[in-house]
């Protein structure tokens, strides 16, 4: 009995091969399984060498690795003593799961556990690294993102390297279904080819637009082919997996960006011609639909996807989704002549509620979709596609529809009774130029669209709904007044975020009435409107706290809106007063995100804000001192945006003391407002003017270390050494915008040699010698650049160095390049097919040809040309009206009349209200080069996004620009054309004749939104 019981065991000698002779704590520990529960492993794995006391049977009988070793041929099975060499950490894990211990399965250990049940033969620890893999790879949403990729690489790479096909199949489908996210990962580059291809085609592929796919496998082939030499066939083979990206589904700006593209060319070209192939024809079959250039054009939908991105993209319709929406098996393209019909009536929704035949529309549902956003897609019919979104994605909460002016109130109440899930709404347009209180307004003519006829508040309030809206972004829709706030209020019940930035059309009695239904409001964004005096009140008055969480004791009076405010922005409403602005900021305490930009803020008024949570701040062009901000920023050290430009009693920070009489104290030294900052603050945002110097900058170190954008204006005062001390301590920065200083060549090189990851930059106004040699250098990254009177030198031989160094532009401002000239238009267009916004201003003759080159960008949305033609002649502003047409609106030609008056080519078609006598100098006229008359109306056919455009009367070859109606006008929501008059300058007497100048006079604004068009002329040049 005693000679079997000691048979029974054997004693392994566990080391680790890549560690042997390593230096360890201890040599050797010697253990037994009989406790193995109770083994303390980091102890034991701090040793050269473990012995194990361990059952003989046991091993023979869970591992056929033991069970060779022991019982076979080999010479150790009859031996007592046996050693093993593999990972110490993997073989102890596998004694103890052999002994019926539970393993802690994680990303760490899994591969060597899994590697170690290979080794020793262990199938039931095969079987639980299996189960555990397949229950972790399986879960649903980012949120249970459990495996880092590298991981997944490295799992994948084993699972390739030893024949272990569901290794492969699993890390496909996480790889696949979290897409999104692995993008996001610095590892991505490193995804193995193979691996990337299978995750492409596989039907779980997740992801949020077919832009975010065809952006993640540019970044790949970028970060592998292009650092390496390959053969070209290899390259053409890696290139191959772009053909897996749906080119119908891409956004126009985004084709037409990757025109230049080495890898994408000839597949953006594709995409672009499909785009407007498309658009050019939308009645075009289900069938064309779905195979046009032979691609499937179905949006890539899953059970997994939670947010649907179709922004930008032009060439979608309602009808165009009712074909893209995946669906049931059993309709196919034998449907096709039925859906045909379908998109009419989706094409011609009358605005009343549609019934869409479940048995025409086979839609699949996908429960996961959150999120659906269609920002920029003019051409869809929302009340039509409200009913596909409530079929295919029932669980909707979040809706983007972002300038898409025609996008209506009433359509907003479709959506409500529709989609009764949905709790944010995001119908931001452009906000108007006009902002009344700021611009001297000469004449407004409102002509209202002859098919209005919207829901009335009676019907409304007679039929109530049952919003669940929390979050309603309204920001620049000049076409909702004071009755459809009071409509709004019926949905107002959840509200707690109302941005309503820009509405110019809104009263403060208005915005009062909604505030006053709002009552669990807790950001309020009404910058640029009328909120005033009434609206304060409002927000000042007693209400119930109901939920809301104990304040300190001092603090527990307030029973006011203004005391739950999170985030308050009134930039810009010159209407609230200074008693008003006092009374505010007494009851506010719980603010995160504050802006007083050009209110009447005083020192008094900001002191009296008690609260200690301010995250944001904009004070902007106001006449706030620096004793009162250093006071504010002591209360909050969370500050991470600072703005304080243009606010002139800032220019004390140099240590000159400041008289205060709001504070208890009667000096400041401006030294403390930088010194608080720097000691309590860390900003990621900021925008500086008076009193910022290379000293207070200094001072701000450790303040802006981790600045990501800033913004210097009129005031500051960096100089050279500023500059250079600002880049060096600001090394993250990503947004670089410099008025009025001293740069130079060296500044603009250690700009780009020191900010890699720079995205804008800015160099307005600035003073020092700029030369050809500043633009030399690689911008990769680049995305806006703007240089304003800065580089009166640049040809377009500096143009076309400027492009081949900022590859990735999309904004482009240029003025005061006198030396350009009509050829700029093809240099800029070839260089930068992808931009969507162009302003150039004093850029020598570049249109005095006419504008024909710049069309080859695609998908502008803003165009700004002025004082870009080569002639300079008096201006007379005359309107033609025609009768109306096919719609609403009057047509309108806007005439530059040349020494005072008509050709006669038009005086014979048109009945012209003739110019004052004033007006005329009674020579005949001249006729120039320029921009054609019917530009905009072009402009507004050829590029489908264009929303802004702003020309000059001095720039047109015949006196004037036709207006588009409303059915021409396509995405155009401005137009503005900015007239100028000659002035005799009364310094030059001798040479009288020549001295004259051009000098702004007035500017003429159309705007069109969803419910008419506002004719307007400002004495300002906007």
């Amino acid at each position: 009995m005693a000679s079997t019981s000691k048979d029974n065991f054997v004693v392994l000698e566990l080391k680790d091969p890549l560690v042997i002779g390593a230096e360890t704590t201890q040599k050797e520990i010697f253990i037994s399984t009989s406790d193995i529960c109770t083994w303390n492993l980091p102890l034991i794995l701090s040793h050269e060498s473990i012995k194990v006391k361990a059952e003989r049977s046991r091993l023979i009988q869970h591992s056929t690795y033991f069970s060779g070793l022991l019982v076979g041929s080999f010479s150790e099975s009859c031996l007592d003593h046996v050693s093993v060499y593999w990972n110490l950490e993997t073989t102890v894990n596998v004694l103890k799961f052999i002994y019926g211990c539970p393993l802690d399965l994680s990303f760490n250990n899994f591969l060597p556990l899994l590697e170690g049940a290979l080794f020793f033969g262990l199938d039931d620890l095969l079987l639980e690294c299996k189960t555990w893999f397949c229950r972790t790879t399986s879960t649903k949403g980012l949120s249970s993102v459990q495996i880092p990729l590298d991981s997944i690489i490295e799992i994948w790479n084993f699972g390739l390297d030893h024949a272990i096909d569901f290794l492969a199949e699993l890390c496909t489908g996480y790889f696949a279904r979290n897409f999104m996210w692995a993008v996001s990962c610095s590892s991505f580059s490193y995804v193995p080819f193979n691996l990337l291809c299978s995750c492409i085609e596989h039907p779980h592929l997740t992801v949020d637009s077919e832009k975010h796919l065809c952006e993640a496998l540019l970044g790949w082939l970028t970060s592998n082919v292009g650092s390496m030499e390959f053969s070209s066939n290899t390259e053409d083979d890696y290139g191959s997996i772009l053909e897996k990206v749906q080119l119908n589904l891409l956004p126009l700006w985004f084709a037409s960006g990757k025109r230049r593209n080495h890898y994408f060319s000839k597949l953006a070209d594709e995409s672009t011609s499909d785009i407007f192939s498309l658009m050019k024809d939308p009645s075009m079959s289900s069938c064309c639909v779905l195979r046009v250039s032979g691609r499937n054009s179905r949006i890539r939908l899953t059970e997994y996807t939670e947010k649907v991105d179709l922004s930008g993209c032009p060439q979608i319709t309602s009808a165009f989704l009712l074909s893209a929406l995946p669906c049931s098996n059993n309709m196919d393209l034998t449907l096709t002549g039925t859906l045909n019909r379908s998109s009419v009536k989706l094409q011609c929704f009358d605005g009343a509620r549609h019934l869409i035949s479940q048995s025409l529309f086979q839609l699949l549902a996908f429960e996961a979709v959150c999120e659906v956003d269609v920002s920029k897609c003019p051409n869809i019919h929302f009340e039509a596609a409200i009913e596909l979104f409530c079929k295919s994605f029932p669980s909707l909460k979040i809706l983007k529809a972002s300038y898409c002016s025609h996008f209506k109130l009433e359509t907003l109440f479709h959506l409500v009774r529709e989609c009764p899930l949905v709790n944010e709404v995001d119908l931001t347009t452009d906000v108007s130029p006009i902002i009344p209180t700021q611009v001297s307004i000469v004449s407004a003519t409102v002509e209202e669209y002859q098919e209005l006829g919207g829901v009335s508040y009676k019907i409304l309030k007679d039929k109530p709904l049952l919003s669940s809206i929390t979050k309603l972004v309204l920001k620049g829709r000049s076409d909702i007044d004071d009755m459809d706030l009071q409509k709004l209020s019926l949905l107002s019940s959840s509200l707690s975020y109302l941005n309503i930035k820009g509405c110019t059309s809104v009263t403060d009695m208005g915005i009062s009435k909604l505030i006053c239904k709002s009552m669990k409001l807790h950001s309020l964004v009404v910058s640029d409107t009328y909120f005033g005096r009434n609206s304060t009140l409002v927000l000042c008055s007693d209400s119930p706290l109901d939920g809301f969480p104990a304040m300190p004791c001092e603090l527990n009076f307030s029973t006011s809106l203004a005391f739950r405010l999170q985030k308050l922005h009134i930039g810009g409403c010159k209407n609230v007063d200074v008693r008003s602005l006092l009374q505010l900021m007494s009851c506010t305490y719980s603010l995160k995100s504050l802006c007083l930009r050009e209110t009447v803020v005083d020192d008094h008024a900001l002191n009296n804000f008690s609260g200690s949570s301010l995250e944001k701040l904009d004070i902007s062009e106001t006449m706030v001192s620096g004793a009162s901000l250093t006071q504010l920023v002591r209360r909050n050290p969370g500050l991470k945006l600072f703005k304080v430009r243009s606010c002139r009693k800032l220019s004390l920070w140099e240590g000159r003391l400041e008289v205060v009489e709001a504070l208890p104290y009667h000096g400041f030294s401006g030294e403390e407002l930088s010194f608080e900052l720097s000691r309590r603050c860390t900003l990621e945002g900021a925008e500086f003017g008076w009193g910022l110097s290379p000293f207070s900058l200094k001072n701000l170190g450790p303040a802006i270390r981790s600045l990501r954008t800033i913004t210097v204006g009129l005031g500051g005062t960096l100089g050279e050494y500023g500059l250079e001390l600002l880049l060096t301590v600001c090394p993250l920065l990503e947004a670089v915008v410099l008025h009025f200083q001293v740069i130079s060549d060296n500044i603009v090189k250690r700009i780009v040699e020191s900010l890699k990851h720079i995205k804008v930059l800015g160099l307005c106004y600035c003073l020092g010698g700029l030369s050809s040699l500043s633009f030399q250098l690689s911008m990769p990254n680049l995305r806006k650049l703007r240089l304003e009177r800065v580089t009166p030198w640049m040809t377009n031989d500096d143009l076309v160095t400027l492009t081949r160094s900022c590859t990735s532009l999309i904004e482009l401002s240029l003025s005061g390049c006198t030396h350009l000239n009509s050829d700029s238009q093809q240099i800029i267009s070839y260089g930068w097919p992808g931009l969507i916004s162009i302003h150039l201003e004093d850029c020598g003759e570049v249109t005095s040809e006419g504008v024909s080159s710049l069309f080859d960008c695609k998908a502008i949305e803003d165009l700004s040309l002025r004082h870009t033609g080569e002639n300079r002649v008096e201006e007379k502003l005359v309107q033609v009206q025609l009768p109306p047409l096919l719609d609403p609106p009057p047509f309108h030609v806007f005439f530059c009349h040349h020494k005072g008056q008509l050709s006669s080519r038009v005086m014979e078609h048109f009945d012209v209200v003739p110019p004052t006598s004033s007006d005329s100098s009674g020579v005949d006229p001249t006729q120039g080069r320029g921009i054609q008359r019917n530009f905009i109306v072009d402009a507004a056919s050829r590029w489908p996004m264009l929303r802004k455009i702003a020309l000059d009367l001095c720039d047109a070859n015949e006196g004037g620009f036709d207006s588009p109606s409303y059915a021409g006008r396509f995405s155009l929501n401005t137009v503005r054309i900015a007239k100028c008059k000659q002035q005799r300058c009364s310094l030059d007497f001798q040479c009288f004749e020549n001295c004259r100048k051009s000098v702004h006079k007035e500017t003429i604004i159309l705007e069109w939104n969803s419910k008419g068009l506002k004719t307007i002329i400002v004495k300002e040049r906007v």
